[in-house]
């Protein structure tokens, strides 16, 4: 189902510049490409990460202090416009929040798994010694052209608490989150590609869903947007399969063991104070869960930060899921092996066409590379070995390249996306979106 769109003399919504929001729909998690892999940002170079901080401690977060870099939260238009009796949104809506008045509290620890976690596992890790409160919510991975995006599926009630005080307060943020739309981290507001009425779409296939945003506003570190629960299962997101937690005054360093043993060794456990300074826990497993229509290509994908913008999958990830194969043309390739059968037909194709000089192997720049997108955290499509870089030096981001475009068109008949049909286009990027048997 697509996200219904405003009409247009609905869009009211300013950004921080005064210019009109955006909108945006999907998940963060670790199961099905299409509709959620990042696609890589291509032939960007390393970047060295920014080393710890100076005194080498995780410390812990200060209750109601904005915990992201992003600025205060800026409402996409007046509080009133999640009344649902107008609300084009409605279908998402639920009740809305209220004014807040509970205390707020430090966003410590970001817990995510595979599965649900129970109710009585979130009872034990909310009896630990040290712990002040515990917010489950859902997380997901979400591709949004060329990057990936983690979303939370939130109880705005609960989850505004952990927020920071600047986003905690402004109700007319969660009003909107109840209303059916969408609140992003103001840091994407001049990444996000979106049409001319603040939507955009979350996914590379035809019939991906889209939203529209109603706030930017400073999340929990690690979670670029939030919607509420009833998205969950528009958007393919395993139910309560992460946690929030915050310790308050104990570090969470001292809860981390605790947590592991009740979890076990799959769970990703991240120390947010750590992720705040240098974007991610380098001594986490970062767990994605990719949702969409070829989760199957990707499974669960477990990995290390490591210098350089560089990560480290698990080794049985990659054992069962990366191979090297001849392919025409290209010659050999090393990427996802549920990619080869469709790559090679659609290269077949083309030279069964009378194509085959329109793409020039020596310029092929690879597919299969671990790693974030360049100056990021952010995952590239290419980590799970789902995109391919041709033709590199005369397709250029931001240009209409030089393909021929009879070889983009069996390269989309055969499943893969096109990054010359981007806003901010990459026609040297194909990536997989849908799952093509050859006869």
């Amino acid at each position: 189902m697509r996200g219904r769109r405003l009409p247009s003399d609905a869009n009211t919504g300013l950004g921080s510049d005064g210019g009109t929001t955006m909108g945006l729909r999907h998940t963060f998690a670790a199961g099905g490409l299409a509709a959620v892999l990042a696609l890589a940002a291509c032939a960007e170079s390393p970047t060295e990460d920014p080393g710890p901080a100076a005194d080498g401690s995780a410390g812990s977060a200060q209750p109601g202090a904005d915990q992201d870099p992003d600025g205060p939260a800026d409402p996409a238009g007046p509080a009133d416009a999640a009344d649902t009796s107008t609300d084009p949104f409605a279908e998402y809506a639920v009740d809305r929040p209220g004014p807040l008045r509970e205390r707020l509290l430090s966003a410590d620890i970001l817990i995510s798994t595979e599965q649900t976690i129970p109710r009585e596992t979130v009872q034990r890790i909310r009896r630990l010694p040290g712990v002040t409160a515990v917010e489950p919510l859902s997380v997901a991975l979400v591709s949004v052209e060329d990057r990936v995006l983690s979303v939370a599926a939130v109880d705005a009630a609960g989850y505004r608490r952990f927020t920071g005080l600047a986003t905690a307060e402004e109700q007319a943020v969660w009003d909107r989150v109840a209303g059916g739309e969408i609140a992003v981290r103001p840091a994407l507001q001049a990444r996000l590609p979106l049409d001319e009425q603040d939507f955009v779409r979350l996914g590379s296939e035809d019939g991906s869903p889209s939203a529209h945003v109603g706030a930017w506003a400073p999340q929990v570190p690690t979670i670029d947007a939030v919607v509420n629960e009833r998205w969950a299962e528009e958007l393919g997101m395993e139910p309560g399969n992460a946690l929030v937690v915050s310790t308050t005054i104990t570090a969470p360093q001292a809860i981390r063991g605790p947590v592991k043993r009740i979890l076990g060794a799959n769970a990703s456990v991240q120390l947010l104070d750590i992720a705040t300074r240098l974007g991610l826990d380098p001594d986490a497993v970062q767990t994605a869960v990719v949702v969409g229509t070829v989760a199957d290509a990707v499974g669960t994908f477990s990995y290390r930060t490591l210098g350089g913008g560089r990560i480290a999958p698990d080794p049985a990830w990659v054992a069962s899921h990366i191979g090297t194969e001849a392919v025409p043309i290209l010659g050999t390739m090393t990427c996802n092996r549920a990619i080869f059968p469709q790559l090679r037909a659609a290269l077949e194709e083309v030279v069964a066409s009378g194509l085959a000089d329109e793409i020039h192997p020596e310029e092929y720049a690879g597919c299969y590379y671990p790693r974030f997108i360049a100056g990021t955290t952010t995952l590239s499509n290419h980590s799970f070995g789902l995109a391919f870089d041709i033709n590199v030096p005369g397709n250029q981001r931001g240009t209409a390249g030089e393909l021929h475009r009879g070889v983009v068109a069996i390269f989309k008949k055969w499943g893969f996306a096109w990054g010359g049909d981007w806003r901010w286009t990459d026609p040297m990027h194909f990536e997989l979106a849908r799952i093509v048997e050859p006869d």
